[in-house]
């Protein structure tokens, strides 16, 4: 019935609707489905197991009926679903993961049908990959791919910006430093595709190497004031009560991309058919961005909690690169994690006690001029902050569901296609703002100058 209405053809399609994080992206997109104003109007959800997608759609409408949403079945090892999905959307929410696994068969599919193509992967070798393999065919068929629209890449992309944003000229940022803290009230589990990623990213880290080395390098943009040195291995941060240690994850390298792509083009990417007014917004937007060095720590409230986080580290940086290692990690995550992740992952209870924060701690110049007389120390400090909901199933969700919101509503208004990070193609529009409408908050915290 529900497919004879619109011609077969859905504003977009939940790929992976089944899974852990897949059945709550499909609950948070109900509830924009068919509402006053939401470019939403009809869904699909797809997956290899028609009944373990019914059961997410009954789980997903709790307390209410399911609607009845078409329910189509694809496998990421089989091309001919890939693109017979393509084919029934504009665009496809891909939430399989690890993405290094499943992930490229399905871009390859979008790139091919000009299927705009958003995700929730969080590895750089991945995105990487994909942009290196895809990007000139999505550019031609009008494409635009998308991965990382979850936590943690949109709130540091977004958080970079909004910190770097309250540099008034003439002041200017030379380095932006993100904390991480979760916290709950119960305990803490993770979402166990994100250990697997990890454990993974691990095992193949020479790959990534390789493929960076393999293409050309990229403009880095100009940041007033000396190269930020590498500081302590664990920092004791008063000003936001946190201690905190180093974490390599994809934020950086993701903000490290969308301020390479916009040393190129210094008014952001214009867009498919903007009108003149959203040229003179997108222009103005990214002539307040400042570019500025960035990093990401991971921070917890007590030392012991710093200790348990490199342990895990240590336990996945040893294990992850031997065969029979990585076994024993994806065997028994709960005792490497120490309690952090589990195969079933979070209960409903954890995931609803859960949140985050995101510290931007901005160092830089109250004048940037002074930056390049040498070897000037930075005197002024901008703190800012992100919170919102526990981040694997509430956030990412939530950015998830607003990044395709955006595509859906003001699609003209962006590129015509290509693979890019989340920040370059969603800074200008309102993504901030939906963000803060759905429970994400962005709050600057302190100004000073440092003596």
């Amino acid at each position: 019935m529900e497919e004879e209405q619109n011609g077969g053809r859905f504003d977009l399609i939940i790929l992976g609707a089944s899974g852990f994080t897949g059945k709550y992206v499909l609950r948070e997109a109900l509830k924009f489905l068919n509402t006053p104003s939401s470019p939403l109007k009809s869904i699909a959800i797809a997956g290899r197991s028609p009944q373990k997608l019914t059961q997410a759609l009954q789980w997903a409408s709790r307390p209410n009926p399911p609607p009845s949403l078409p329910i189509l079945t694809a496998d990421t090892a089989d091309p001919s679903s890939l693109r017979s999905l393509c084919a029934r959307t504009g665009l496809l929410l891909n939430c399989v993961g690890p993405f290094r696994l499943h992930g490229e068969p399905v871009v390859a599919a979008c790139a091919a049908a000009g299927c705009d193509y958003l995700d929730i992967s969080g590895e750089p070798e991945f995105m990487e990959r994909v942009e290196a393999a895809h990007h000139e065919r999505a550019v031609e068929t009008g494409a635009l791919v998308v991965s990382a629209c979850g936590f943690d890449s949109v709130p540091a992309e977004l958080g970079v910006m909004f910190n770097s944003r309250q540099w008034m000229g003439p002041a200017a940022p030379n380095r932006v430093e993100a904390y991480v803290a979760l916290e709950s009230e119960k305990r803490i589990v993770g979402n166990f595709a994100t250990y697997e990623s990890a454990v993974l990213g691990v095992a193949n880290a020479h790959q990534l190497q390789q493929l960076r080395r393999s293409r050309p390098r990229k403009p880095r943009p100009q940041i007033p004031g000396p190269p930020t040195s590498k500081g302590e291995t664990i920092e004791n941060n008063k000003k936001i009560g946190l201690w905190a240690v180093k974490l390599p994850s994809a934020d950086s390298i993701v903000v490290r991309r969308t301020l390479g792509i916009l040393t190129e083009n210094l008014h952001g990417l214009p867009g498919l058919n903007e009108s003149a007014e959203t040229v003179e917004k997108r222009e103005a937007f990214w002539s307040s961005v400042k570019p500025a060095h960035f990093g990401v720590k991971i921070g917890s409230k007590s030392f012991l909690g710093i200790l348990r986080i490199i342990m895990v580290g240590v336990f996945i940086g040893l294990f992850g690169s031997i065969g029979f290692g990585r076994q024993l990690l994806l065997k028994f995550p709960e005792i490497f994690s120490l309690g952090w992740f589990r195969k079933n992952g979070p209960s409903e209870e954890e995931v609803e006690s859960a949140s985050f924060k995101m510290w931007f701690v901005g160092h830089g110049y109250s004048d940037g001029s002074i930056a390049s007389q040498g070897n000037t120390k930075p005197d002024m400090e901008i703190v800012t902050r992100v919170m919102g909901p526990e981040v694997g199933y509430l956030t990412t969700p939530i950015i998830l569901i607003q990044c395709a919101l955006v595509l859906l509503c003001q699609r003209d208004s962006l590129p015509k296609g290509g693979v890019y990070p989340p920040g370059i193609i969603f800074g200008p529009t309102d993504l901030q703002e939906r963000l803060q409408q759905n429970g994400i908050s962005f709050d600057v915290i302190s100004k000073s100058t440092i003596s």
